[in-house]
């Protein structure tokens, strides 16, 4: 165990304001929240700088001890916190970002572990790192290492086959029987398109007033294809892989899945001779895109259409498959079912948006389009303007 006085000599102070959180204003709240933040980051700095030290001096595995001892991490966290911490130390401006806390340490560790794997701008993702969050920041990442790679990505996506893993066990602290994976990307959006299909199956043969939750219908959609693969066999599970056609060429590039990630040419070749090509040109001006009061539902087309166009949910960016196709101008409002009156949302944005007066909104100039919250989410005083006037609370009570 450590030294205690010495402990002391070196103990981080950080000065936290005895103000109660619930007293404090919606805006001082949050300023907050952000000056934690940046304080985490700053700490993780130190640490990779301390842990780099010492294992400099004596070793990984003495380091990785004093980690499970001193900071009680498991092995693995440990095991993480040094690997990670060596990376960085080859990454000048990604570490000073952190110790500045200008970086999140997730962000750092996303760029350590690329740099690992391959060559990267570490300037480029580090000034991407400042303003991105992490889902967003990761895709950035991603598509960073394939316009880097000399190899079109191939050799990252073999190592992301080569590192695919499996596990079922026993809980011992539940008794429930866990089942996980990780697979390459093409492998998982396969199979995140049939458990999705299959999910959206289970949902429509539901009592809508006693619905299961979403993580409930997984695990059974999980169950019944695992060991009732003949059951009501869903149609509609092909997998999406988008290209751009370079004319001069005449060859395809640029290949990816619906959700953005980018796939080598030699991946969308062995599709080609695995699976039926559909080839398709989304106009929204066809008839085609636009049904308009003649049915309610998103047509196959349409579907197809949403997915290549909004890649998923447009609020919280949960996957493709698991999204509904909302009407922007309400049904009940008139609203028709045409391409343009339509966007991807899961089940919780959703709700968000009929139940709690959330928005979908429509940059032109970028195309982006997302839901949010109403024009003042977060009120000091008065009517809590999460939710529409009828269903108020503050206006109930």
């Amino acid at each position: 165990m450590a030294n205690e006085a010495v402990t002391r000599a070196y103990e981080v102070n950080l000065e936290v304001p005895e103000t109660d959180p619930t007293e404090m204003s919606g805006a001082e709240r949050r300023a907050a929240l952000v000056s934690v933040g940046r304080a985490e980051a700053c700490l993780a700095g130190w640490k990779t700088r301390l842990v780099n030290a010492e294992r400099d001096q004596h070793g990984v595995e003495a380091v990785e001890r004093v980690l499970r001892e001193e900071l009680q991490s498991s092995r693995r966290e440990a095991t993480r916190d040094v690997k990670s911490s060596a990376q960085l130390a080859e990454l000048p401006v990604t570490s000073a970002g952190l110790e500045a806390g200008e970086i999140p340490a997730g962000h750092a560790r996303l760029i350590a572990r690329a740099a690992s794997e391959g060559p990267i701008d570490e300037s480029v993702l580090a000034e991407a790192a400042q303003r991105e969050n992490y889902d967003k920041f990761a895709k950035t990442l991603r598509h960073h290492q394939q316009e880097m790679s000399d190899d079109d990505g191939q050799s990252i996506f073999d190592r992301q086959r080569e590192n695919r893993t499996g596990r079922a066990f026993v809980s011992r602290e539940t008794g429930m029987f866990v089942l996980s994976g990780e697979f390459d990307p093409t492998t998982g959006a396969r199979i995140d398109t049939v458990l999705a299909t299959k999910e959206r199956e289970l949902w429509n043969a539901e009592d809508p007033k006693s619905r299961r939750t979403p993580q409930q219908r997984m695990a059974d959609a999980l169950a019944e294809l695992i060991l009732e693969p003949g059951k009501g066999k869903a149609k509609g599970t092909a997998l999406m892989v988008v290209a751009d056609y370079d004319v001069v060429n005449q060859e395809l590039v640029n290949a990816r899945l619906a959700d953005g990630s980018p796939i080598p040419t030699a991946e969308l070749i062995r599709l080609a001779c695995d699976a039926d090509l559909l080839p398709g040109v989304f106009r929204a001006a066809t008839q085609e895109m636009n049904l308009g009061r003649k049915r309610r539902t998103a047509s196959d087309a349409q579907r197809a259409a949403l997915i290549y166009r909004d890649k998923e949910c447009i609020g919280c960016g949960t996957s493709a498959h698991r999204c509904f196709a909302h009407h922007v101008q309400f049904w009940r409002n008139g609203g028709p079912t045409d391409f343009a009156n339509l966007v991807l949302v899961c089940n919780k944005c959703h709700h968000s948006i009929h139940d709690d007066g959330w928005e979908v909104t429509h940059e032109p100039a970028t195309g982006r389009r997302s839901v949010d919250p109403p024009s003042d989410p977060f009120p000091d005083t008065g009517v809590d303007s999460y939710r529409p006037s009828h269903i108020n609370p503050v206006l109930l009570s």
